[in-house]
């Protein structure tokens, strides 16, 4: 008797479950249809993939269908590996979040010389980002270097005190991949792939190049008044460290088994990294309630791409939406995935 009601329930669940899959679909299809959106998505709940599929194309002129191997410019989702490097290297000694700017960078305008990491990681340093400045498009399409790239915000006014206010700059997330490449004497680009993407089996992850043959990446594009069109060009030297590498789906969850699993930082750097500071974002990551539930997340946008990453800690939800369509379609579709996977109707 009681294993026919224990059978009967396990089926009652298993319908349930493909129903909510069924429903999560739906949601995407609605945004695929109205041409909003194109790229992967995932859903994890407490150790289980409930979705991963790719939707439309990687490449529209050849056709080829986007799956959850395909590789997308990340943007700005490239700022948590940034703060997690910054960890690595203050656990192994090499500096402390709380270290001025200066004593690494002797030559620093003395405006900067009340800044401090901590300031660079929460958006609270004062620096403008360069990304807002009247000729960063004309600059985009121009190779650079850290060097370059610092010289160009290192002498503008800070907005405000450092730790006085919060305002995202990409200057700051910018400085803190130079600052990486100066204390540990290799490229940003190998400091990632050696200290997080090889040790958490993330094959399928890297820094974006325009010039590399990379398998399986997507194309990115644009809507406009005419249909869709291939997006603006830029050189990947200019996002660095604040929006240049690019993932899969699948890579980004085993991220994020990892980092919030504990298999890369240590405790007390996980809760630095998690602990908001101005304006509820922490170190690369945004922290807060949400209908009731903790969510750690951050968004991206770069030519081409739009991404969400979101973390529910309480019931281990992981929901990854990569698009290679600009648009605002990815942070709509994971609120409605996350709300079904809440038991909101």
């Amino acid at each position: 008797m009681f294993r026919r009601i224990a059978i009967f329930l396990s089926l009652i669940c298993v319908c349930v479950a493909q129903d909510n899959v069924s429903r999560m679909d739906q949601v995407i299809q609605s945004y695929v249809t109205n041409k909003q959106f194109m790229g992967s998505v995932l859903v994890a709940h407490d150790g289980k993939v409930v979705l991963s599929k790719g939707y439309g194309f990687a490449n529209l002129e050849w056709n080829v269908p986007n799956s959850p191997s395909t590789k997308f410019r990340l943007g700005s989702l490239t700022k948590q590996f940034t703060a997690a490097c910054i960890l690595l290297l203050e656990e192994r000694g090499k500096l402390k979040i709380d270290d001025p700017v200066k004593k690494y960078m002797p030559d620093a305008p003395g405006a900067w010389d009340k800044v401090t990491i901590f300031h660079l990681l929460t958006h609270t340093s004062g620096i403008p980002s360069f990304t807002g400045f009247p000729d960063y498009s004309s600059t985009e399409p121009f190779p650079t270097t850290p060097e370059k790239l610092v010289a160009r915000f290192r002498d503008k006014p800070l907005e405000f005190q450092p730790g006085e206010k919060w305002n995202y700059s990409n200057s700051g997330y910018v400085l803190l991949g130079y600052l990486i490449e100066k204390i540990s004497q290799q490229t940003y680009s190998q400091f990632v792939q050696e200290n997080i993407f090889d040790p958490l089996g993330m094959k399928d992850s890297g820094y974006d190049s325009n010039s590399a043959i990379i398998q399986h990446r997507a194309s990115g594009y644009t809507p406009s008044r005419s249909g869709v069109r291939n997006a603006g060009y830029i050189d990947m030297s200019i996002p660095l460290s604040a929006g240049g590498l690019y993932s899969t789906t699948e890579d980004l969850l085993l991220w994020e088994r990892g980092l919030m699993g504990g298999k890369l930082l240590s405790p007390a750097s996980l809760k630095k990294m998690t602990t908001p500071f101005k304006e509820d974002y922490a170190f690369g990551l945004g922290v807060r309630t949400e209908h009731g539930h903790i969510v750690i997340d951050h968004n991206g946008g770069i030519e081409g791409f739009n991404t969400v990453l979101q973390y529910f800690p309480e019931d281990k939800l992981t929901v990854v939406v990569l698009a290679n369509l600009n648009g605002q379609a990815p942070e709509a579709i994971a609120g409605k995935l996350v709300a079904l996977e809440h038991g909101e109707k």
